[in-house]
């Protein structure tokens, strides 16, 4: 499918040459998930970090747009969960793998379920890396196992939340539970200072997911931070160095998320590969990062994959 691009009409073709890049894709985009071939012959594996025993792609697929949170209008977020049905999200999971992409990080919802029922049942040798906790809603830990994650990393807005109210040790038993039953345990935040503090602390956790944007500021700490308060969520240029250099210094490999910006850094293929980037020249060889992609409109498994093979 065509994308703008200064103007005029920029078909992908066109896109990946002017780039610079080179990948194995030809999936066209006319209403995405409809016409891409899932049993295409995946091209190379995009670069790989280890996690535990396992090798995990340096571009994870992400869940936000698939669940519906833009991180934007309340417009959009519905329409990416009228967009994202089940049997579109299993075609979204299968073309990732085509284009060399061999993990996903899921929230588990009710779609995510009859997703997973019926991807475990294909020939994929997908990884799914779960985001959880333990609040009202979720499903316990015992249920999430049933689909067979690698991992379970500790909900972000969650572990700020607890931080800010003194309950930390809530998130550092939930790392002792999930190591309890046997499984990678990892722990999600926005807030650099909470993955610093873990660090120092000697977690035991085998990894982090660290946004780049501090979008769970309150009120209160934006206008103290920033000296004003945003509509909504506060995306702001300052924060991904703040959060990049702590990810530099923590031992352990990070799960980098929002490097995008929730999609305020899409606005041209360019702005896109700066994103990408700028994220690998700074975070370690040893980290890796999640995107959340919206396949409506062009190919950004594709776009993703090809700016990943030349920067990471």
């Amino acid at each position: 499918m065509d994308t703008k691009h200064d103007g005029h009409r920029v078909n992908r073709r066109e896109f990946i040459g002017q780039a610079g890049l080179c990948t194995a894709a030809a999936v066209g985009v006319a209403g995405v998930a409809e016409t891409q071939d899932a049993a295409a012959k995946p091209v190379e594996l995009l670069p790989t970090i280890q996690l535990g025993k396992y090798a995990v792609t340096r571009l994870i697929t992400g869940y936000n747009p698939v669940g519906g949170h833009s991180h934007a209008t309340s417009n959009l977020s519905a329409h990416m969960r009228e967009y994202f049905t089940v049997a579109r999200t299993v075609e979204f999971l299968r073309h990732s793998e085509a284009e060399g992409i061999n993990t996903f990080q899921f929230d588990l919802i009710e779609k995510v379920e009859k997703v997973l029922e019926i991807l475990w049942n294909t020939d994929t040798t997908l990884q799914f890396i779960c985001l959880h906790a333990e609040r009202p809603g979720a499903p316990p830990l015992s249920r999430v196992m049933d689909f067979k994650p690698v991992a379970i990393a500790h909900h972000g807005g969650v572990t700020d939340s607890l931080f800010r109210a003194g309950e930390a040790g809530k998130v550092h038993d939930y790392v002792k539970k999930v190591h309890d039953i046997g499984i990678l345990a990892g722990v999600s935040a926005h807030n650099p200072d909470n993955i610093k503090r873990m660090a120092d602390e000697g977690w035991e956790n085998d990894f982090f997911m660290a946004c780049v944007h501090h979008v769970t500021r309150t009120r209160e700490e934006m206008q103290k931070e920033l000296g004003q308060i945003t509509f909504g969520e506060p995306f702001v240029e300052s924060d991904p160095p703040r959060m990049a250099a702590v990810v530099r210094q923590v031992g352990k490999p990070c799960l980098v998320f929002k490097i995008l910006a929730a999609g305020r850094r899409c606005d041209s293929p360019e702005s896109v590969g700066e994103g990408f980037r700028w994220a690998f020249e700074n975070i370690k060889k040893t980290d890796a990062v999640i995107v959340g992609m919206f396949q409506q409109f062009q190919d950004e498994v594709a776009m993703n994959a090809a700016f990943t093979r030349k920067y990471a």
